[in-house]
């Protein structure tokens, strides 16, 4: 094969590691016709149990702010403290003339075709301000909702901290319990002010036959932090997620974990990207996999710009079934001297002398697996609700029987 040839090869297979392309005209782009539901007395027991096990309460208690959108109806926003705003994205770029400006910027609207999609044909989604100084204590609980078998949801989300404020940000987004079928593409942008930080945790539930297609930029000025964890324990057809963070100021700090199962038919590409660009910047990026049957890509991107900067990438999967697939992809990219950048990968699998020794102290075979993939799982997720803890208990629990 020519050079010419093998290089239009690694091109071709790396486009299409991404995960399978969508076509957007087999999904329906109209959705239920929901009301405006103040007190969450529109959902069926059914939906309320699938969306708790989301990190999703349904309940304005206990949370500083609430979004729920269902396919595109705003169904309940509200905002329960000083200190932080909660709008739908359209009503935001109507009531603020800078909203329409922090759009489009740290994620190309040109960038594929489901970026292009979701600004020639809205829904809605998010605006959540934290106001300069405020420390948030409580989070802010959102929730996207495909309620509709076979919808295609177009959501813009923006997230501001301003200067010196504190937010944490719990976003849910699931299908309702007789939806299989469907596509999410959520555009979103955060902008972390100067002192500021936010947490960002992610929980996807979504149904066997849903796409999911996130499109997110982060831009984090001097001394912010940007905390950002994401779950995926439930299947789902396919899910393509890169986000980029840019540290754009002395001694911003991001920290990008997430938790991953690929079951059987599922086709998961996730990763993330930071760069950093400033001195005294640092950035990690933590990937958990396991697999119990489908393909589960992990990729991590870091770039160092300008000296004095510390990254370490961390990607480490585990299969557990023999038709299984989990590809790392880690890249260092240092573009000056004085850089300090370190990456880890490991794929593997659990070995029989590890489930003999925990089966000799008492466990049994299922214990002993289940045992192992928390230890396996186990990264430090801090304000998640109970519920959902005790749904990441319960689907280890699953994933070590019979194994």
């Amino acid at each position: 094969m020519s050079e010419m040839k093998q290089r239009a090869e690694h091109v071709r297979k790396k486009k299409a590691a991404f995960g399978p392309d969508v076509n957007l005209a087999e999904y329906s782009r109209q959705g239920g016709a929901w009301e405006y539901d103040p007190d969450y007395r529109g959902f069926s027991p059914e939906e309320r149990s699938r969306l708790l096990t989301t990190g999703i309460e349904l309940t304005d208690e206990d949370h500083a702010g609430t979004f729920l959108q269902a396919d595109k109806t705003i169904v309940h926003c509200r905002a329960q403290q000083p200190g932080v705003e909660v709008l739908p994205i359209t009503e935001a770029v109507r009531r603020y003339d800078w909203v329409a400006d922090h759009l489009w910027r740290l994620v190309a609207v040109d960038a594929d075709k489901y970026t292009a999609s979701t600004e020639l044909d809205l829904d809605n989604g998010y605006f959540i301000r934290a106001l300069p100084g405020a420390r948030i204590e409580q989070p802010v609980e959102s929730c996207l909702y495909l309620r509709t078998d076979g919808f295609a949801q177009h959501v813009h989300n923006l997230v501001v901290v301003e200067e010196g404020a504190e937010l944490h940000l719990i976003t849910g987004c699931a299908t309702h319990p007789g939806v299989v079928s469907g596509l999410h593409i959520g555009v979103s942008e955060f902008y972390v002010r100067q002192g500021g930080r936010l947490t960002f945790t992610m929980v996807h539930n979504w149904g066997e036959q849903v796409h999911v297609r996130p499109r997110t930029g982060v831009l984090v000025e001097a001394g912010g932090h940007y905390i950002s964890n994401y779950i995926l324990l439930r299947p789902v057809k396919s899910v393509q997620m890169y986000p980029t963070v840019t540290l754009n100021g002395p001694g911003a700090v991001a920290r990008m974990q997430s938790i991953l199962i690929a079951h059987p038919g599922s086709e998961l590409d996730v990763g993330g990207r930071v760069i950093l660009n400033a001195p005294r910047t640092r950035a990690e990026i933590i990937a958990r996999t396991i697999t119990t049957g489908g393909t589960s890509t992990a990729r991590g991107h870091l770039v160092g710009l300008v000296p004095e900067i510390k990254a370490h990438l961390e990607c480490r999967g585990l299969i557990l079934a023999p038709q299984g697939v989990i590809i790392a992809i880690p890249e260092l990219e240092g573009r000056v001297a004085g850089v300090e950048m370190s990456h880890e990968a490991a794929v593997g699998k659990i070995a029989a002398e590890e489930v003999e020794y925990l089966m000799a102290r008492g466990l049994d075979e299922d214990e002993a697996v289940s045992t192992i993939v928390r230890g396996f799982l186990k990264v430090k997720i801090e304000g998640l609700p109970p519920a959902l803890e005790e749904e990441m208990e319960r689907v280890i629990q699953e994933t070590g029987k019979g194994l």
